[in-house]
């Protein structure tokens, strides 16, 4: 919707706004070039500078990148999202440490808290991803990355799941990284932390949530 109508005051954070609502739609996913500075300032009915303000804005705060001579693309879908991933750098280790502490307190709650719609949703998203498991590559990443994050929302806890979407961008890209090192264990452990959370069992649902983690983190140089 053009902006040229609103008042000048605030502008800026208007079509900040406007960006971030792009992103966060999933209009503009991570790791597309988003519409020129020229293309955004016409669509948005702003000058330039404008538009020009409000992507600094936002890769300063980590959900565009600005590449010199290729455009600006979109990082991250959130504020949070783009401090994890500045936190957690390219260390696989620390991306893994930091699944491990949010995934086994969100498999914990959820044995408690979860509903008969959220087991269905687990059994749905495990299936996907056993099937796309053999393909790899993204689809792969993005099927098992959305069936971590739905063991995290069947927790009920608003603080868990809001810090655990801003680490999804991250997640999803360990999931990549390990695709060549994954156990075959793990697709059992996914099997049976669903089982332990359809059962409430809590203590379970902490072990096989952190189970494979571990073994991840053990068979990196170095050890855990």
């Amino acid at each position: 919707m053009p902006l040229a109508t609103t008042r000048r005051t605030g502008l800026v954070d208007q079509v900040i706004e406007q960006l971030r609502s792009s992103v966060s739609t999933g209009e503009w996913p991570v790791d597309t070039r988003i519409p020129t500075e020229p293309a955004l300032a016409e669509t948005l009915g702003v000058g330039r500078n404008t538009v020009r303000e409000a992507v600094r804005a936002l890769a300063h705060s980590g959900i565009l990148e600005v590449r010199q001579g290729d455009g600006t693309y979109v990082r991250a879908t959130s504020e949070v999202s783009g401090a994890l991933q500045r936190l957690c750098g390219t260390e696989f280790r620390d991306v893994l440490q930091v699944r491990r502490c949010l995934e086994v307190e969100g498999a914990r709650l959820a044995a408690t808290a979860r509903t008969a719609d959220d087991l269905d949703e687990l059994w749905t998203l495990l299936d996907r991803s056993e099937a796309l498991r053999a393909e790899g590559g993204d689809d792969f990443a993005r099927a098992d990355a959305a069936l971590h994050f739905a063991v995290v929302r069947s927790s009920h806890n608003a603080v868990l799941t809001a810090l655990y979407r801003g680490l999804t961008e991250v997640v999803s890209a360990s999931v990549i990284t390990t695709k060549a090192v994954q156990p075959i264990a793990e697709f059992a452990r996914h099997r049976g932390l669903i089982e332990a959370i359809a059962a409430r069992d809590t203590a379970r649902a902490g072990r096989e949530a952190g189970g494979f983690l571990d073994e991840l983190l053990d068979g990196l140089p170095g050890g855990s």
